[in-house]
């Protein structure tokens, strides 16, 4: 005897529901690169929701999984291009399997390890990035719409421009009443930057396109890392030590150039994208003299920014 389908009854209180679907599902994600012989790995919670009308109880919660589980085959086989891809066919797939819905969404949140090397002694060590996919899918009486978007947030070091202004007046003062002629003081300030207090700056950008656009994640990472002041490392030598040290304090920014100069490596790096593509930048620096963090935040199209910066 077949068992009743209490989902497809009516409920007792008969309103539509925005999102119905799973959180937190665990996934080991692999997408195949092009050129290489080992897929990308990311380590991944997935959310997955539908919408759900008013005439039924429930969704069919088991055929979110099993649409997760085909799209990541997929993706070990190289058919699709990236994380968002992942994302993007997921819903698109859902709305096949929930014929009820009319838009289905899909979050991903990944760990992606990294290898580098230090700048200076090149030694190997990883590095463990954020990574972001989201995607929607809405129903129409042709092809279903789907906008996608890829991130990442990547932690960097900054040094503070105000506080390294300050030290740098009192050695001023310092060499003068030592009478150091001025030449030698402009010489040393040109070699030897001023000590500063520093911040663990995370610095966020993600990207949102059409379902046809692929955005290589390394663009993104690489966005993020140039525009802090300094990039750091799990494991440093002392001449790696001294080299990001030297680095951040002569690159001092605050947490507004920090956001700013994302905004123009993304104008500069993203040249191929459309201008409807949707940008999100964000920045947050955790203050080693103060209990509270330093955050900025722009969000904005691509034609926006490139308007601003006259590009």
């Amino acid at each position: 005897m077949s068992l009743p389908d209490v989902q497809s009854t009516a409920p007792d209180v008969r309103i539509s529901l925005t999102r119905v679907g799973v959180k937190n599902v665990k996934k080991l994600v692999e997408v195949g690169r092009p050129g290489k012989t080992r897929p990308a790995i990311f380590i991944s919670d997935f959310d997955v929701f539908v919408d759900l009308p008013s005439s039924l109880k429930g969704a069919n919660l088991s055929r979110n999984f099993e649409v997760i589980d085909e799209v990541l085959q997929q993706a070990t086989s190289g058919d699709v291009r990236g994380i968002e891809d992942v994302c993007g066919i997921v819903s698109r797939k859902l709305l096949d399997h929930h014929e009820y819905a009319d838009r289905t969404e899909v979050f991903m949140r990944s760990f992606y390890m990294i290898n580098r090397d230090t700048p200076v002694s090149k030694t190997s060590c990883q590095e463990v990035v954020n990574v972001y996919a989201h995607a929607i899918a809405q129903r129409t009486e042709g092809e279903p719409i789907v906008r996608k978007s890829v991130g990442a947030e990547v932690t960097g070091i900054t040094a503070c421009p105000c506080a390294q202004n300050i030290m740098k007046d009192h050695a001023m003062h310092v060499m003068q009443e030592l009478e150091i002629p001025e030449d030698k003081i402009d010489a040393f300030f040109k070699e030897v930057p001023m000590a500063s207090h520093n911040q663990r700056g995370r610095g966020f950008l993600c990207v949102e396109t059409d379902d046809d656009i692929v955005v290589p994640l390394e663009q993104i990472v690489n966005v993020l890392k140039e525009s802090m002041s300094a990039k750091i490392y799990e494991l440093l030598k002392r001449g790696d030590e001294s080299y990001v040290v030297m680095a951040a304090h002569k690159n001092a920014r605050f947490v507004e150039d920090c956001v700013r100069e994302m905004a123009r490596q993304v104008v500069n790096t993203f040249t191929y994208l459309p201008g409807d593509t949707h940008i999100t930048i964000r920045q947050t620096n955790e203050e080693s003299i103060h209990q509270h963090d330093a955050y900025a935040e722009r969000k904005a199209t691509l034609a926006e920014l490139r308007e601003e910066l006259n590009v």
